[in-house]
């Protein structure tokens, strides 16, 4: 769900992505957040984070703010994350889209 519309474009696979965001169990219990100064930041289309936040992440405009709900097999699995996610976890994740790079060609 976009709860905050951005202005911006949308990042395409192979842009570097560069997020605000909290991370909680579907009970509400909060697991991770990224730094509030510094934006985490992943290339898309490297499987370097979940499936269902790249997935959520290629379909936003910069500046969207957006609530997630990702079920277990889009998120950490069977295996978690072996550490605070156990295994077949459903997640929420409340993020936005500060800006992305695109792709070196």
């Amino acid at each position: 769900m976009i709860y905050k519309n951005g202005k911006g474009a949308s990042p395409r696979k192979g842009d570097i992505a560069c997020i605000k965001y909290s991370v909680s169990r579907i009970n509400g219990d909060l697991v991770y957040r990224s730094d509030s100064i510094t934006p985490f930041e992943f290339e898309t289309g490297k499987a370097k984070v979940p499936n269902g936040l790249e997935e959520a992440v290629l379909l936003m405009k910069t500046g969207d703010h957006a609530k997630l709900i990702v079920p277990s097999h889009l998120a950490f699995g069977l295996l978690g994350d072996m550490d605070k996610i156990i295994s077949r976890q459903i997640l929420v994740y409340d993020l936005e889209l500060c800006a992305f790079k695109p792709r070196k060609n």
